[in-house]
C-alpha cells in the first residue's frame, strides 16, 4: 500500500522521518502503529512530543507508561525506551528531537531535563502538534526558526535541571562513556566490568539496576544511533554497519527496524543530506 514503509508486516502502521537543513540537530517524526512493538531503543537527543489519537504504552526508566490521546510525551537523551499500542486502533503520534548543544544554543540554558515521561495536557498538547506540523511543512528557514522558539516555550514550563547523580552512580556514567567511545568494536562483559573494578555478573547487576537495560541493550542502542547519523550523511549502509560493529548490512536492517519501525535505506532516503 502506498505511503506504509516496506517493513510494516501490518498496512494500518506508517512512519516517517524529516530532518531540517537549517536546523541541524532537529529531527522531526511523525506515525501511526497499530500493531508493531518497538525493541528498546534511544535517541541521544531530548523526544517532546504529543498523542493525537489512540494511546501508546511504553517501559521508560524501569517503569510502565501509558500515554492517552491528548497527551505530551517528554523523554531525556540517553533514556532506552519501548513503545506498543495500547488502544485497539494503536496510536498516532507527533515528535520532535532536539540534540542537547542545539537547545542550549538556542535557549542559553543548560541541564535541561524532564522528570515526567507523560502527562495529560490538552491544550500544550495540541499547540506541540501545531507547531511540530508547522515545521514539517515549513521550507522557510526564518519561519521554521520562529516555530522552532514557539515550540520550545510551549514545553519549556515542563522542564527541570538535571537531577545531582547519587553517590557511587557516576562509576556507571563512565560504563556509559566507555559503550559511546567504543561502540564500533565487539565488547565482552569482563571488559566493561574492569572499568568500574566489579565482578562481570555483579557488574551487569548493578548497572541494570541503575540503567534499567543490560550492557548489551545499550550497546546496540548506541550503534543504531549513530547508524542513523552515518545514513543521514549518505553513508551507504553496508558500510554503516561495518563502522557501527555490526555483523553485516543484514544485521543492521533487521535490528534497525526492530527498533525504529523503518529500514535503514527507507530512512536514508527521507533524511539523507544532499
Amino acid at each position: 500500500m502506498q505511503g506504509v514503509p516496506e517493513q510494516f508486516s501490518d498496512e494500518r502502521d506508517s512512519a516517517r522521518f524529516r530532518h531540517l537543513a537549517q536546523l541541524p540537530g532537529v529531527e522531526l517524526y511523525h506515525a501511526h502503529i497499530s500493531r508493531y512493538a518497538f525493541e528498546p531503543h534511544t535517541h541521544e537527543a531530548f523526544g517532546i512530543g504529543t498523542i493525537e489519537s489512540g494511546a501508546e504504552r511504553f517501559r521508560y526508566r524501569g517503569a510502565q507508561h501509558v500515554a492517552p490521546a491528548r497527551s505530551v510525551v517528554t523523554m531525556n537523551p540517553d533514556e532506552l525506551h519501548t513503545g506498543e499500542a495500547a488502544a485497539d486502533d494503536g496510536w498516532r503520534y507527533r515528535m520532535i528531537y532536539l540534540e542537547p548543544d542545539l537547545l542550549e544554543k538556542v535557549t542559553g540554558i543548560r541541564h535541561w531535563w524532564f522528570a515526567d515521561a507523560t502527562r495529560y495536557d490538552p491544550l500544550r498538547s495540541r499547540q506541540i502538534c501545531t507547531l511540530i506540523h508547522s515545521l514539517w511543512h515549513s521550507d522557510d528557514p526564518l519561519a521554521q526558526q520562529g516555530l522552532l522558539l514557539e515550540l520550545i516555550d510551549t514545553f519549556r514550563p515542563l522542564a527541570r535541571h538535571a537531577p545531582v547523580l547519587a553517590e557511587g552512580a557516576h562509576r556507571f556514567e563512565r560504563v556509559r562513556d566507555y559503550l559511546h567511545d567504543n561502540y564500533m568494536h565487539s565488547l565482552t562483559l569482563d571488559e566493561l566490568a574492569q572499568v568500574v573494578s566489579l565482578s562481570p555478573y555483579h557488574f551487569q547487576r548493578q548497572f541494570k539496576a541503575h540503567f534499567h537495560v543490560t550492557p548489551h541493550q545499550m550497546l546496540m542502542a548506541i550503534r543504531l544511533w549513530r547508524a542513523k547519523d552515518f545514513l543521514t550523511h549518505g553513508m551507504p549502509a553496508a558500510e554503516v554497519a561495518a563502522v557501527t560493529g555490526l555483523t553485516d548490512q543484514s544485521h543492521l536492517t533487521r535490528t534497525f527496524t526492530r527498533r525504529y519501525g523503518i529500514t535503514p535505506v527507507r530512512y536514508q532516503k527521507q533524511v539523507a543530506r544532499r
